[in-house]
């Protein structure tokens, strides 16, 4: 007896003889059928140019304004009565912080204090115009000049006037890199490199940085290195010429400064102590040597008067030797100071966009290079230190560049006798922020990984120096990317109990398991460089799989290997009706 199945099944229907199996009917989808109007109407998928272009023609007047000048954002909404105190307040604030600290990291650098003025001066107007973030203060810092110092001093003597033309390029070479990183939105590149390694070579880089300032505190001359034996060696052969005053007044100037960080951080009535910490040591350490005059003591000496001089950066047949150190610079810049930027603006209230601000950061160090700046970059001290006094937009930094034009106008004649070991003490005060072993512990009890590349890219930067540091903590941070994505995570499922709901087994003990069927979940997107790795999981569970919580009759072989595969089913029907939504729109 044939039996046919119903179209649509009704209480009518016959019955299905006994012996013979009911087969299911499969209904596939059904889609319109095509006509030539239709079809024709269906429109290729455009090119990026064209994708590209389309945007570029719906982009308004004012928002071509505010995109070629960010500043226009916060300058249409200034509320003057709320925001213009509070700007001053915080300008005049972080910029009677920024003076000491500019000449530090000048010296830290190898050049000149002047020059660590006139890099707090142009870039910080330039970036208040064309920087989309209303509280970060950029200027001079100290791991970007560590690593100036480093290139630099490998070319040429610090006392040359190549090496201070040298530094001047590099500022210009750093901000073409950022500018067309940023133009071209290249800003993502660096979301490959792991934050651990970020922290373990910025707590390598704290420590050379403090030893290579031993020298003033000791009163003798030490090798000039980025690594950490050469430093340790020349300080133990130099001991012999160790003075005392000025180990004495740097120690007691330390003190100072990390005493009045410490007060300033943990009562906010005494806030004004950790901005005050390095003018106080400045003004402390010049009176002493006004009055007392030690000869064993050296001072910073002349600096020049006036303002900074546009002049076009010259040597640039040294160009290929900088490209790297510009290149690490730039990755600094993304990492460091647009992801503090980023935190900032989360925490105001507004959004930027990363590109943007690394574009902004370009044309603050091009303009500075013509006006005598090294490389700069956002100061995550003086930032928070921006944020905390109250900075609502950019004109906090207008005011920073206008006390550091008066200081470079008015005030450098008193700044020839700032003891060499007030200017190291402040940079080691600075420095010492940096370096986090919390994060390590942190990384240890967490992820055994990222702990690893922590150590890894700590030990090769102490050992073997900044650069083989990088590349090193690079490397290994993308090995792991393109491991894990070879190696995606492959979950067996369980179903909960009394619910139709499948969850990961080993997240939820509880839940079910059918002998001799085995769910799994695949969490990375299938490709060629994990296919094969899939397929050995697979080929593991088709031999046999053991849940935790079994159900079902007793079978003795894997019959069945489910894949949950809802999220590309998902994205294949979203594109399909994406194109039958456009098809019936025409």
């Amino acid at each position: 007896m044939e039996w046919r199945p119903s179209s649509y099944p009704s209480s009518s229907a016959p019955a299905t003889p006994v012996g013979i199996r009911q087969m299911p009917k499969v209904i596939p989808l059904q889609h319109p059928p095509p006509s030539s109007s239709s079809s024709s109407l269906i429109r290729p998928r455009p090119s990026p140019f064209a994708k590209w272009l389309s945007r570029i023609q719906r982009i308004s007047a004012m928002e071509w304004l505010e995109l070629l000048l960010p500043c226009t954002r916060w300058i249409r909404t200034y509320k003057w009565r709320e925001y213009l105190q509070a700007d001053i307040m915080a300008g005049v604030t972080v910029g009677t912080m920024l003076v000491p600290q500019a000449m530090s990291y000048a010296k830290l650098a190898g050049l000149h204090p002047i020059y660590g003025l006139y890099s707090g001066f142009v870039p910080i107007f330039a970036y208040a115009i064309f920087g989309s973030s209303r509280q970060l203060a950029i200027g001079p810092v100290a791991l970007v000049s560590l690593l100036v110092s480093n290139t630099l001093s490998s070319i040429v003597d610090s006392t040359d006037e190549l090496y201070t033309e040298l530094a001047i390029l590099l500022a210009l070479l750093v901000g073409i890199l950022e500018c067309v990183m940023g133009i071209l939105r290249l800003g993502w590149l660096i979301r490959f490199i792991s934050h651990s390694v970020i922290s373990g070579f910025t707590t390598s880089s704290a420590i050379v940085i403090a030893l290579s300032q031993a020298k003033y505190f000791l009163g003798y001359s030490i090798t000039r290195s980025s690594k950490i034996i050469p430093l340790v060696k020349s300080i133990i052969a130099g001991a012999d010429k160790f003075s005392w005053p000025p180990f004495v007044m740097g120690s007691i100037m330390l003190a100072i400064l990390l005493t009045m960080k410490q007060l300033g951080k943990k009562q906010k009535k005494l806030r004004f102590l950790r901005v005050a910490g390095p003018l106080t040591a400045v003004i402390l350490g010049t009176v002493f040597v006004k009055i007392l005059h030690p000869q064993s003591i050296s001072v910073v000496g002349g600096i020049p008067e006036g303002l900074p001089s546009f002049s076009v950066p010259t040597c640039f047949d040294y160009v290929k030797r900088l490209i790297p150190t510009a290149l690490l610079i730039t990755g600094v810049a993304i990492l460091e100071s647009v992801g503090i930027a980023k935190a900032l603006a989360a925490k105001n209230g507004y959004e930027i966009d990363s590109n943007q601000e690394l574009f902004g950061l370009g044309v603050a160090n091009i303009c500075g290079s013509f006006f005598s700046a090294y490389p700069t970059t956002g100061s995550f001290s003086r930032s928070a230190v921006n944020n905390e006094s109250g900075a609502k937009t950019g004109l906090s930094g207008f005011i920073m560049g206008v006390i550091i034009l008066c200081a470079l106008q008015f005030l450098t004649p008193l700044f020839t006798d700032i003891p060499q070991c007030t200017l190291a003490a402040i940079v080691v005060s600075a420095v010492m922020g940096l370096i986090d072993y919390e994060e390590a512990i942190f990384l240890w009890r967490v992820d055994k990984r990222d702990f690893l590349l922590w150590v890894t890219t700590s030990i090769t930067t102490l050992f073997l120096g900044i650069e083989i540091g990088v590349l090193v903590g690079v490397g290994a941070s993308l090995a792991f990317v393109i491991h894990e994505s070879a190696n995606p995570h492959i979950a067996v499922l369980g179903r909960l109990p009394g619910t139709t709901v499948y969850r990961n087994i080993k997240q939820y003990p509880e839940a079910y398991t059918y002998k001799g069927i085995v769910v799994v979940r695949i969490d990375a997107p299938i490709y060629f460089a994990n296919i094969s790795y899939i397929k050995e999981r697979l080929q593991k569970y088709e031999v046999g799989f053991d849940g935790t919580t079994n159900s079902g009759i007793e079978v003795n072989t894997m019959s069945y290997v489910v894949i949950e595969m809802a999220l590309l089913c998902l994205q294949k029907t979203l594109y399909e009706a994406s194109l039958w939504s456009m098809k019936c729109s025409h």
